[in-house]
């Protein structure tokens, strides 16, 4: 996933952007409300993290805003405030979570995996293709009952399309799930990626539509 995390507090923020990068996704971080709408205006992102006190305004009324614009990519609270009242007004504002600070950095991996699920329309963590078993929430494949072993990147991107069924991904789509703004993107690592995918997974495990894209197929 491409995920905009909204934080200014620096260790913190280098924390959960370490995370988030191990787990395999790309991540761009921002410490103001105006740089994330700029952010958002520049690319398409797959999840927001957002703290809710900022140097230049409140994270509630960037979400209402966010919300009132047609805007549904599902968003993650993450701030110190604890009360009933806070956690009730940043669900009612659009929040699809709320995790009050401190917590577990394993726990907001697990949580973004959660969120992730239910957007795509997959609750169930379990997915059979063919002879693979896919555990989304333990990131994990096993081809023909034994453990296959991929790389964080290699995850997402199979994660990518395993979660859109049928669905042409291009080339710069596949990109934007793997790399952050501040990343430099080789020319053919996608095509890189796809190949090793199919070398541990199935030959035929992600199709090619020349010129067009990438979509699921059968291992």
């Amino acid at each position: 996933m491409r995920v905009l995390l909204i934080e200014d507090d620096r260790a913190l923020g280098t924390a959960i952007r370490d995370q988030i990068a191990a787990d395999g996704h790309s991540v761009d971080w921002m410490s103001r409300l105006d740089e994330a709408g700029d952010a958002f205006a520049s690319a398409a992102y797959d999840l927001v993290l957002l703290d809710l006190m900022l140097p230049d305004g409140l994270g509630i009324p960037f979400l209402k805003a966010l919300r009132a614009r047609g805007n549904a990519t599902p968003v993650i609270i993450l701030t110190a405030l604890d009360q009933v009242s806070d956690r009730i007004s940043g669900l009612n504002a659009g929040a699809d979570d709320y995790m009050v600070k401190p917590f577990d950095l394993d726990e907001l991996s697990a949580r973004i995996g959660s969120v992730a699920r239910r957007y795509t329309g997959n609750p169930n963590p379990i997915v059979m293709l063919g002879p693979l078993e896919i555990d989304l929430a333990a990131r994990s494949v096993r081809l023909n009952g034994k453990p296959v072993g991929l790389t964080a990147r290699e995850w997402v991107l199979f994660e990518a399309f395993v979660q859109r069924p049928g669905q042409l991904l291009s080339k710069a789509q596949l990109e934007e799930r793997l790399y952050s703004f501040d990343q430099e993107v080789d020319s053919n690592a996608i095509e890189v990626h796809v190949s090793r995918l199919r070398k541990k997974l199935g030959a035929h495990v992600i199709e090619t539509e020349r010129g067009l894209g990438y979509r699921l197929g059968r291992p």
